[in-house]
């Protein structure tokens, strides 16, 4: 009798067990979901951020036009 309660005991582990795996499985995957969308919304923001960056630098150019172009007016 107490290798019957021994071995329900474990049985009642082992499912215990495998289903804490399952669902640290789901929320694993669930994670690298939310992972992989994060990445996508950093490459885009990356992305707007070399193109502003880049809009930037051609606007500190054409100040930089005007101002010679002031300069060589005013001399």
């Amino acid at each position: 009798m107490q290798n019957q309660t021994t071995l329900a005991r474990l049985s009642d582990k082992v499912s215990a067990m495998v289903d804490q795996y399952k669902m640290i499985k789901e929320e694993n995957e669930a994670l690298r979901v939310e992972m992989v969308k994060l990445q996508a919304q950093n490459e885009l923001k990356n992305q707007e951020i070399e193109k502003l960056t880049e809009q930037n630098a051609l606007k500190d150019s054409e100040i930089e036009s005007i101002v010679e172009k002031l300069e060589s007016i005013m001399a």
